[in-house]
Protein backbone atom coordinates (compact mmCIF):
# COMPACT_ATOMS: atom_id res chain seq x y z
CA UNK A 1 0.00 0.00 0.00
CA UNK A 2 1.44 3.51 -0.86
CA UNK A 3 0.01 6.79 0.86
CA UNK A 4 1.14 10.09 0.14
CA UNK A 5 0.51 12.66 3.03
CA UNK A 6 0.18 16.62 1.74
CA UNK A 7 0.44 19.21 4.40
CA UNK A 8 2.10 22.55 4.50
CA UNK A 9 5.07 22.22 5.69
CA UNK A 10 5.51 25.60 7.44
CA UNK A 11 3.84 23.54 10.75
CA UNK A 12 5.37 23.62 13.92
CA UNK A 13 4.19 21.97 17.42
CA UNK A 14 1.50 19.14 17.60
CA UNK A 15 0.56 19.22 13.74
CA UNK A 16 4.61 18.72 12.90
CA UNK A 17 4.87 15.92 16.09
CA UNK A 18 1.71 14.33 14.74
CA UNK A 19 3.00 14.37 11.36
CA UNK A 20 6.47 13.30 11.65
CA UNK A 21 5.22 10.24 14.87
CA UNK A 22 2.35 8.86 12.54
CA UNK A 23 4.62 8.39 9.05
CA UNK A 24 7.51 7.54 11.12
CA UNK A 25 5.62 4.53 12.39
CA UNK A 26 3.50 4.14 9.37
CA UNK A 27 6.66 3.53 7.55
CA UNK A 28 6.89 0.13 8.83
CA UNK A 29 3.31 -1.31 7.64
CA UNK A 30 3.16 0.98 4.58
CA UNK A 31 4.71 3.02 1.64
CA UNK A 32 4.65 6.49 3.39
CA UNK A 33 5.45 9.58 1.60
CA UNK A 34 5.13 13.37 2.30
CA UNK A 35 5.52 16.12 0.29
CA UNK A 36 5.07 19.74 1.80
CA UNK A 37 4.54 23.20 0.42
CA UNK A 38 7.33 25.58 2.61
CA UNK A 39 11.30 24.17 2.70
CA UNK A 40 10.94 25.01 6.84
CA UNK A 41 11.69 23.24 9.85
CA UNK A 42 9.17 20.73 9.87
CA UNK A 43 11.54 19.63 6.51
CA UNK A 44 14.59 19.07 8.20
CA UNK A 45 12.96 18.14 10.98
CA UNK A 46 10.82 14.89 8.55
CA UNK A 47 14.37 14.32 7.07
CA UNK A 48 16.09 13.52 10.29
CA UNK A 49 13.45 11.28 11.61
CA UNK A 50 14.36 9.39 8.28
CA UNK A 51 10.86 10.42 6.77
CA UNK A 52 10.27 10.04 2.89
CA UNK A 53 9.91 13.76 2.48
CA UNK A 54 9.68 16.08 -0.75
CA UNK A 55 8.98 20.32 -0.94
CA UNK A 56 7.17 21.12 -3.99
CA UNK A 57 7.78 24.74 -3.20
CA UNK A 58 4.94 27.09 -3.83
CA UNK A 59 6.22 31.02 -4.50
CA UNK A 60 2.55 31.93 -2.56
CA UNK A 61 -0.55 30.66 -1.51
CA UNK A 62 -1.96 30.82 -4.80
CA UNK A 63 0.72 29.46 -6.67
CA UNK A 64 -1.03 26.46 -8.44
CA UNK A 65 1.95 24.92 -10.34
CA UNK A 66 2.38 22.58 -7.87
CA UNK A 67 -1.37 20.84 -8.91
CA UNK A 68 0.35 19.17 -12.37
CA UNK A 69 3.76 18.14 -10.34
CA UNK A 70 1.03 16.36 -7.69
CA UNK A 71 -0.54 14.82 -10.62
CA UNK A 72 2.42 13.61 -12.17
CA UNK A 73 4.04 12.09 -8.62
CA UNK A 74 0.80 10.29 -8.01
CA UNK A 75 0.42 8.81 -11.15
CA UNK A 76 4.23 7.83 -11.95
CA UNK A 77 3.87 6.11 -8.11
CA UNK A 78 0.71 4.64 -8.14
CA UNK A 79 -0.04 6.15 -4.71
CA UNK A 80 -3.68 4.33 -3.12
CA UNK A 81 -4.92 7.20 -1.20
CA UNK A 82 -3.75 10.76 -0.88
CA UNK A 83 -4.02 12.00 3.23
CA UNK A 84 -4.15 16.09 3.54
CA UNK A 85 -3.23 17.74 6.69
CA UNK A 86 -4.32 21.34 6.93
CA UNK A 87 -5.93 24.75 5.04
CA UNK A 88 -3.78 24.77 2.62
CA UNK A 89 -3.17 21.09 2.03
CA UNK A 90 -7.30 20.65 1.70
CA UNK A 91 -7.04 24.18 -0.92
CA UNK A 92 -4.17 22.22 -3.09
CA UNK A 93 -6.55 18.20 -2.48
CA UNK A 94 -9.81 20.27 -3.84
CA UNK A 95 -7.97 20.95 -7.55
CA UNK A 96 -6.28 17.63 -7.20
CA UNK A 97 -9.01 15.66 -7.06
CA UNK A 98 -10.60 16.79 -10.34
CA UNK A 99 -7.03 14.72 -12.06
CA UNK A 100 -6.26 12.17 -9.79
CA UNK A 101 -8.75 9.39 -9.47
CA UNK A 102 -7.65 8.17 -5.92
CA UNK A 103 -9.44 8.60 -2.83
CA UNK A 104 -8.75 11.72 -0.83
CA UNK A 105 -8.37 11.88 2.86
CA UNK A 106 -8.06 14.67 5.68
CA UNK A 107 -7.38 14.99 9.10
CA UNK A 108 -9.49 17.25 11.22
CA UNK A 109 -6.44 18.70 13.51
CA UNK A 110 -8.66 21.31 15.29
CA UNK A 111 -11.38 23.30 15.02
CA UNK A 112 -11.41 25.04 11.39
CA UNK A 113 -13.67 27.65 12.44
CA UNK A 114 -10.90 28.62 14.45
CA UNK A 115 -8.19 28.50 12.92
CA UNK A 116 -7.77 32.05 12.00
CA UNK A 117 -9.41 33.46 15.26
CA UNK A 118 -6.89 36.07 15.65
CA UNK A 119 -6.44 37.36 12.17
CA UNK A 120 -9.00 39.46 10.25
CA UNK A 121 -7.75 38.77 6.85
CA UNK A 122 -7.17 35.31 7.19
CA UNK A 123 -10.38 34.35 9.10
CA UNK A 124 -12.56 35.97 6.61
CA UNK A 125 -10.63 34.50 3.24
CA UNK A 126 -9.01 31.39 4.74
CA UNK A 127 -11.45 29.91 7.21
CA UNK A 128 -13.96 30.74 3.89
CA UNK A 129 -11.92 28.50 1.32
CA UNK A 130 -10.96 25.79 4.01
CA UNK A 131 -14.88 25.19 4.79
CA UNK A 132 -15.28 24.42 1.03
CA UNK A 133 -12.34 23.18 0.49
CA UNK A 134 -13.07 20.03 3.13
CA UNK A 135 -16.39 19.43 1.49
CA UNK A 136 -14.66 17.89 -1.80
CA UNK A 137 -13.07 15.13 0.64
CA UNK A 138 -14.02 11.35 0.19
CA UNK A 139 -13.20 10.53 4.10
CA UNK A 140 -12.05 12.42 7.14
CA UNK A 141 -9.73 10.91 9.98
CA UNK A 142 -11.51 13.01 13.76
CA UNK A 143 -8.35 13.43 16.45
CA UNK A 144 -11.71 12.64 19.11
CA UNK A 145 -14.75 11.99 18.84
CA UNK A 146 -15.81 15.43 20.53
CA UNK A 147 -14.26 16.61 16.91
CA UNK A 148 -16.62 13.76 14.78
CA UNK A 149 -19.76 15.00 16.66
CA UNK A 150 -18.90 18.94 15.36
CA UNK A 151 -18.26 17.89 12.37
CA UNK A 152 -21.70 15.83 11.95
CA UNK A 153 -23.51 18.76 13.39
CA UNK A 154 -21.74 20.85 10.44
CA UNK A 155 -23.36 18.38 7.78
CA UNK A 156 -20.57 15.87 7.03
CA UNK A 157 -21.63 12.29 7.20
CA UNK A 158 -20.87 10.46 9.82
CA UNK A 159 -19.86 6.87 8.14
CA UNK A 160 -17.15 8.86 6.26
CA UNK A 161 -15.76 10.14 9.67
CA UNK A 162 -13.08 8.49 11.68
CA UNK A 163 -12.01 8.72 14.78
CA UNK A 164 -7.61 8.64 15.47
CA UNK A 165 -6.61 9.85 19.09
CA UNK A 166 -3.09 11.06 18.73
CA UNK A 167 -0.38 9.07 19.58
CA UNK A 168 3.72 10.07 20.67
CA UNK A 169 6.56 8.13 19.96
CA UNK A 170 7.97 7.32 23.71
CA UNK A 171 11.40 5.76 21.87
CA UNK A 172 12.96 8.77 20.60
CA UNK A 173 15.62 10.75 21.98
CA UNK A 174 14.68 13.74 24.02
CA UNK A 175 16.84 16.45 24.25
CA UNK A 176 16.70 19.20 26.79
CA UNK A 177 19.43 20.92 28.95
CA UNK A 178 19.40 20.44 33.00
CA UNK A 179 16.42 22.66 34.72
CA UNK A 180 19.19 24.99 36.11
CA UNK A 181 20.71 25.72 32.83
CA UNK A 182 17.15 26.32 31.00
CA UNK A 183 16.86 28.99 34.38
CA UNK A 184 19.43 30.17 33.86
CA UNK A 185 19.03 30.91 29.88
CA UNK A 186 16.11 33.42 31.01
CA UNK A 187 17.68 34.83 34.08
CA UNK A 188 14.91 33.16 36.26
CA UNK A 189 15.51 32.93 39.85
CA UNK A 190 13.66 29.53 40.37
CA UNK A 191 15.28 27.66 43.16
CA UNK A 192 13.27 26.61 45.94
CA UNK A 193 9.91 27.67 43.59
CA UNK A 194 6.80 25.86 42.45
CA UNK A 195 7.32 26.36 38.75
CA UNK A 196 3.91 25.84 36.41
CA UNK A 197 4.01 26.36 32.55
CA UNK A 198 2.06 27.20 29.64
CA UNK A 199 3.65 26.21 26.21
CA UNK A 200 1.15 27.44 23.33
CA UNK A 201 1.08 30.17 20.44
CA UNK A 202 -0.24 33.48 22.12
CA UNK A 203 -4.00 33.44 20.39
CA UNK A 204 -6.88 33.58 21.40
CA UNK A 205 -8.09 30.34 21.67
CA UNK A 206 -5.52 29.01 23.72
CA UNK A 207 -7.03 31.70 26.24
CA UNK A 208 -3.43 32.96 28.23
CA UNK A 209 -5.56 35.28 29.74
CA UNK A 210 -7.41 32.70 31.85
CA UNK A 211 -3.61 31.13 33.11
CA UNK A 212 -2.53 34.78 33.96
CA UNK A 213 -5.91 35.60 36.16
CA UNK A 214 -5.37 32.19 37.70
CA UNK A 215 -1.78 33.29 38.42
CA UNK A 216 -2.59 36.40 39.91
CA UNK A 217 -4.63 34.46 42.32
CA UNK A 218 -1.93 32.21 43.16
CA UNK A 219 0.52 34.45 43.63
CA UNK A 220 -1.77 36.87 46.05
CA UNK A 221 -1.51 33.23 48.57
CA UNK A 222 1.74 32.32 47.88
CA UNK A 223 5.17 33.87 47.08
CA UNK A 224 7.12 30.60 46.30
CA UNK A 225 6.28 29.79 42.59
CA UNK A 226 6.47 31.30 39.02
CA UNK A 227 4.61 31.28 35.88
CA UNK A 228 6.10 30.33 32.28
CA UNK A 229 4.23 30.91 29.47
CA UNK A 230 6.33 29.62 26.48
CA UNK A 231 5.07 30.50 22.61
CA UNK A 232 4.39 33.81 20.58
CA UNK A 233 1.52 34.82 18.37
CA UNK A 234 -0.84 37.73 17.91
CA UNK A 235 -2.17 37.86 21.43
CA UNK A 236 1.66 38.77 22.62
CA UNK A 237 1.02 42.30 23.78
CA UNK A 238 -2.22 42.12 25.16
CA UNK A 239 -1.39 39.61 27.61
CA UNK A 240 2.13 41.21 28.80
CA UNK A 241 0.30 44.57 29.12
CA UNK A 242 -2.38 42.43 31.43
CA UNK A 243 0.51 40.82 33.57
CA UNK A 244 1.78 44.69 34.25
CA UNK A 245 -1.57 45.85 35.07
CA UNK A 246 -1.93 43.15 37.79
CA UNK A 247 1.60 43.97 38.99
CA UNK A 248 2.76 40.59 38.68
CA UNK A 249 5.61 40.77 36.46
CA UNK A 250 8.63 39.54 39.14
CA UNK A 251 6.08 35.71 39.03
CA UNK A 252 5.39 35.27 35.65
CA UNK A 253 8.16 35.38 32.60
CA UNK A 254 7.45 35.24 29.15
CA UNK A 255 9.72 32.85 27.31
CA UNK A 256 8.80 33.68 23.75
CA UNK A 257 9.14 30.76 21.17
CA UNK A 258 11.14 27.93 22.55
CA UNK A 259 12.78 25.41 20.33
CA UNK A 260 13.48 22.68 22.55
CA UNK A 261 10.23 22.40 23.84
CA UNK A 262 11.72 19.17 26.29
CA UNK A 263 14.32 21.76 28.10
CA UNK A 264 10.88 23.45 28.65
CA UNK A 265 8.62 20.30 30.28
CA UNK A 266 12.50 19.16 31.99
CA UNK A 267 11.92 22.81 33.87
CA UNK A 268 8.83 23.10 35.21
CA UNK A 269 6.63 21.25 37.79
CA UNK A 270 3.31 22.03 36.80
CA UNK A 271 1.65 21.48 32.90
CA UNK A 272 -1.21 23.57 32.29
CA UNK A 273 -3.65 24.39 29.19
CA UNK A 274 -6.17 26.71 29.13
CA UNK A 275 -7.10 26.58 25.31
CA UNK A 276 -11.11 27.28 24.42
CA UNK A 277 -10.82 24.49 22.14
CA UNK A 278 -8.62 21.29 21.29
CA UNK A 279 -8.64 17.76 19.14
CA UNK A 280 -6.16 15.88 21.37
CA UNK A 281 -3.26 18.20 22.00
CA UNK A 282 0.60 16.89 21.68
CA UNK A 283 1.67 19.26 24.26
CA UNK A 284 -0.22 16.89 27.07
CA UNK A 285 1.77 13.55 25.67
CA UNK A 286 5.11 15.50 24.99
CA UNK A 287 4.67 16.35 28.94
CA UNK A 288 3.43 12.96 29.78
CA UNK A 289 6.57 11.85 28.14
CA UNK A 290 9.02 13.57 31.14
CA UNK A 291 5.66 12.49 33.31
CA UNK A 292 4.70 16.45 34.14
CA UNK A 293 1.26 16.37 35.60
CA UNK A 294 -1.18 18.37 34.04
CA UNK A 295 -4.35 20.96 34.54
CA UNK A 296 -6.02 21.20 31.27
CA UNK A 297 -9.60 22.70 30.09
CA UNK A 298 -11.79 20.40 29.36
CA UNK A 299 -12.17 20.55 25.95
CA UNK A 300 -12.08 17.76 23.12
CA UNK A 301 -10.87 14.53 23.58
CA UNK A 302 -8.78 15.73 26.49
CA UNK A 303 -10.98 13.62 29.33
CA UNK A 304 -10.27 10.02 27.37
CA UNK A 305 -6.70 10.62 28.52
CA UNK A 306 -7.00 12.74 31.78
CA UNK A 307 -8.62 11.43 35.05
CA UNK A 308 -9.32 13.59 37.70
CA UNK A 309 -6.83 13.08 40.56
CA UNK A 310 -5.45 10.42 39.16
CA UNK A 311 -3.15 11.60 36.77
CA UNK A 312 -4.01 15.23 36.15
CA UNK A 313 -7.32 18.22 36.59
CA UNK A 314 -9.76 19.05 34.47
CA UNK A 315 -11.62 22.45 34.57
CA UNK A 316 -14.11 24.02 32.71
CA UNK A 317 -13.05 26.91 30.04
CA UNK A 318 -12.59 30.14 31.50
CA UNK A 319 -12.05 29.09 34.94
CA UNK A 320 -9.36 30.53 36.52
CA UNK A 321 -10.96 30.27 40.12
CA UNK A 322 -10.82 26.94 39.36
CA UNK A 323 -7.09 26.29 37.82
CA UNK A 324 -5.88 28.59 40.94
CA UNK A 325 -7.25 26.38 43.23
CA UNK A 326 -5.63 23.12 41.69
CA UNK A 327 -1.95 25.08 41.60
CA UNK A 328 -2.75 26.00 45.41
CA UNK A 329 -3.34 22.10 46.20
CA UNK A 330 -0.63 20.71 44.40
CA UNK A 331 1.77 23.53 46.16
CA UNK A 332 0.26 22.09 49.64
CA UNK A 333 0.91 18.30 48.03
CA UNK A 334 3.57 18.31 46.09
CA UNK A 335 4.01 14.43 46.67
CA UNK A 336 0.93 14.12 44.15
CA UNK A 337 3.08 15.96 41.55
CA UNK A 338 5.46 12.75 41.13
CA UNK A 339 2.79 10.62 41.52
CA UNK A 340 0.16 11.95 39.12
CA UNK A 341 3.22 12.42 36.37
CA UNK A 342 4.06 9.01 36.89
CA UNK A 343 0.39 7.88 36.32
CA UNK A 344 -0.03 10.37 33.03
CA UNK A 345 3.10 8.51 31.41
CA UNK A 346 1.81 5.26 32.21
CA UNK A 347 -1.70 6.10 31.05
CA UNK A 348 -0.02 7.58 27.82
CA UNK A 349 1.99 4.57 27.18
CA UNK A 350 -0.74 1.90 27.50
CA UNK A 351 -3.12 3.70 25.45
CA UNK A 352 -1.84 6.75 23.34
CA UNK A 353 1.52 5.72 21.49
CA UNK A 354 2.39 6.27 18.10
CA UNK A 355 2.39 2.14 17.17
CA UNK A 356 -0.95 2.45 18.25
CA UNK A 357 -1.73 5.23 16.39
CA UNK A 358 -0.12 4.23 12.83
CA UNK A 359 -1.74 1.16 13.04
CA UNK A 360 -5.22 2.68 13.51
CA UNK A 361 -4.68 4.56 10.89
CA UNK A 362 -3.45 1.36 8.33
CA UNK A 363 -7.24 -0.44 9.28
CA UNK A 364 -8.66 2.85 7.88
CA UNK A 365 -6.49 2.88 5.02
CA UNK A 366 -7.37 -1.10 4.24
CA UNK A 367 -11.14 -0.22 4.89
CA UNK A 368 -11.05 2.51 2.19
CA UNK A 369 -9.47 0.67 -0.09
CA UNK A 370 -11.88 -2.23 0.13
CA UNK A 371 -14.82 0.11 -0.33
CA UNK A 372 -13.27 1.38 -3.31
CA UNK A 373 -13.14 -2.53 -4.68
Amino acid sequence: MKVLHLISGGDTGGAKTHIISLVKELNKLIDAKVICFIRDTFYYDALEAGINIEVFEQKKRSDMSVIGRLEDEINREGYDIIHCHGARANFIAMFLKNKVKKPMLTTIHSDYKLDFKDNFYKRIVYTAINSIALKSFDYYIAISNTFKEMMESRGFKGDKIFTVYNGIDLESHMDYVPKEEFLERYDIPGRGKLIVGIIARLDAVKDHETFIKAANKVIQKRKDVIFLIAGTGNDERRLKLLVEEMGIGDYIYFLGYVEDQYSFFNTIDVNVLTSISESFPYVILEGARLKKTVISTNVGGINQLIKNGYNGWLIDVGDSNALAEKIIFLMENQEDIKTMGENLYESVRQNFSSKNMAEEHHKIYKQILECRR
